[in-house]
């Protein structure tokens, strides 16, 4: 039966979306499918920053260090860089131009100017080696990349094409973006060239399994994810209204993800422009930092992957700063342990924890749950988002399975990529003929429409012809007190085809834990076939291994004990 949330929340997206309101839509056609969009959304990313940024052009937007700069501001140096980067490095409608650098305030101007000039804002990952920058900039053909010293170095000697033009962080834009500074109207031109069926960003898949690629997007699938997450800020701020609950204060986000990825540049970076949200940076995580800079500028909103939201609630000194201000906790990128939803509750009973599902490929939108319906279902990652996904379950054939039947999640929306650049055949592969997108993930609806996520449709253990998967073993160890984070994977094995393994590390200042503990504490929780043995499962006294949207490096761990386990 549907919640009371979700009742008021369909009321209020119902009158959102009618005749003569912000968010009525229109049908769109693509691959020979009618879909929504928006039919007041700007064009294009360029006439998105131009429309908000005079908006709110005297309000305060982005905090890095001691650099405090308004929407007015970022939009005056935007300018500046477009300008620049059409006349003096020759950028042409449709380059693709990269930005390879850490998290900061010139990250985001050079972001904008690139678009601003008509290019595609090529976000390569800020955490690659030198040869993993270069693969990325071969593979989408870049001109330029706009690159800081670190990226830089590390791109030295390896194969190459694209011109480098360097930026520095932690300083004004002028300076920090001076080799792309002129004065003049490219971007004002621009605004009458850019399309809505233009080349707009290309974002880089996580490589979990296999090699990245990159995701092309239009102008109209960025704007429309974009204003998709508009829209459902707008629903639950009229919510909390209808509550009696007064929001007069700046929203205001601090980034702790990175800007590269989906979860960073769409609902965090792109969406604050719409909604007049103050962003704050922070140059590496760090939990503590986290608790004093959400403190001293009033952070209401916080999203990152679901340990960052944990290590705070649990951080030792978390009662020495005032969080009052943060009502809503959000977790993106992997799994949220069920356990860490109701250590976030107890520490933020003001607040809510919020676990969102989106993909590069679907700039970000595909579900959302929400305060009392997280607590209610908290395995689950909630319903379609409003006005514009559709959300199936499909099997191998592209058929719709029933209701609570297992298969794979599949997403269908203006806001999603175009395809993989250069790739025909995997964009072939990633979509069913009537345009919904194969996520990869494997889930199920339950009778209220949410969906739960049971595994990656590749991360499946099969053991012996049972099916066993990593998230129902990796949530049995989370349940566990002292345990800060695992991954579970499947190994080779000669009799049962695979078996499941485990890596696991402690909390810090937690008693030690061994193999034998765990898969006692184990087989108290789940089957004894899903438990892994005790040679299957390592300890770790380090933080386990990334990717670079700061997902567990799975493939990689189940590399490292495949390999260690045929040496033995």
């Amino acid at each position: 039966m549907p919640t009371q949330l979700d009742t008021a929340l369909e009321a209020i997206i119902g009158e959102l979306t009618k005749e003569g309101q912000p968010f009525v839509t229109k049908q769109v056609e693509r691959g020979g499918v009618e879909m929504p969009a928006f039919l007041g959304a700007p064009p294009t990313l360029a006439h998105y920053f131009a429309h908000f940024c005079n908006e709110h052009k005297d309000v305060e937007f982005l905090v890095d260090g001691d650099l405090r700069l308004t929407f007015g501001e970022c939009w005056h140096a935007a300018t500046h860089v477009a300008h620049g980067l059409a006349t003096q490095h020759d950028v042409q409608k449709g380059d693709r131009i990269g930005i390879a650098a850490r998290n900061s305030a010139n990250w985001m101007i050079a972001y904008m100017g690139i678009v601003m000039a008509g290019g595609c804002a090529t976000l390569l990952n800020g955490f690659w080696s030198g040869d993993e920058l270069a693969y990325g900039i071969r593979l989408a053909e870049c001109k330029a990349v706009v690159v800081d010293a670190g990226r830089a170095k590390r791109l030295e000697g390896t194969d190459h094409s694209a011109k480098l033009i360097m930026m520095e962080h932690d300083c004004a834009p002028s300076e920090g973006l001076k080799a792309t500074w002129a004065e003049g109207q490219t971007a004002m031109a621009m605004l009458g060239q850019l399309g809505a069926d233009d080349l707009a960003t290309i974002l880089y898949t996580s490589g979990s399994t296999g090699q990245s690629k990159g995701a092309w997007s239009d102008h109209l699938g960025v704007v429309s994810g974009t204003m998709n997450y508009v829209a459902q800020s707008a629903m639950a701020k009229l919510l909390l209204e209808s509550q009696g609950q007064e929001l007069t204060d700046q929203p205001c986000a601090l980034i702790a993800v990175p800007l590269f990825h989906v979860t960073g540049e769409v609902p965090l970076f792109l969406q604050s422009y719409a909604i007049g949200r103050k962003l704050v940076l922070m140059p590496k995580w760090d939990a503590e930092e986290a608790l004093r800079l959400m403190e001293a500028e009033k952070v209401t909103y916080f999203v990152g992957v679901p340990l960052m939201s944990y290590e705070i609630a649990t951080h030792p000194n978390r009662s020495s700063y005032d969080l009052t201000a943060c009502k809503s906790f959000a977790a993106g990128g992997a799994p949220r342990p069920v356990e860490h939803v109701n250590k976030i509750k107890e520490a933020f009973p003001e607040g809510f924890p919020l676990l969102g599902y989106g993909l590069t490929e679907t700039n970000a939108v595909g579900c959302g749950n929400f305060n009392e319906n997280y607590m209610a279902k908290p395995g689950s990652t909630g319903k379609a988002s409003q006005p514009l996904v559709d959300l199936r379950i499909l099997n191998d054939d592209g058929a719709e399975l029933p209701q609570g039947d297992i298969g794979e999640v599949c997403i269908r929306s203006i806001a999603n990529f175009r395809g993989y650049w250069n790739n025909d055949e995997a964009t072939a592969a990633a979509f069913t003929d009537d345009q919904f997108f194969r996520t990869g993930d494997l889930g199920y609806l339950d009778e209220d429409g949410y969906l739960f996520i049971v595994d990656r449709k590749k991360d499946i253990i099969i053991r012996g012809g049972e099916n066993i998967t990593c998230i129902e073993v990796e949530d049995a160890i989370y349940a566990h007190a002292d345990i800060a984070e695992c991954s579970v994977f499947g190994l080779p094995d000669e009799r049962m085809g695979e078996v499941p393994a485990a890596i696991f590390r402690v909390k810090d200042g937690a008693a030690a834990m061994n193999q034998a503990q765990l898969r006692e504490f184990l087989l108290s929780r789940i089957a004894p076939f899903k438990v892994p043995l005790e040679e299957h499962t390592f300890v770790s006294t380090e933080v386990l291994p990334r990717l670079g949207t700061q997902k567990i490096d799975k493939k990689s761990l189940r590399e490292q004990f495949t390999a260690q386990m045929e040496q033995a």
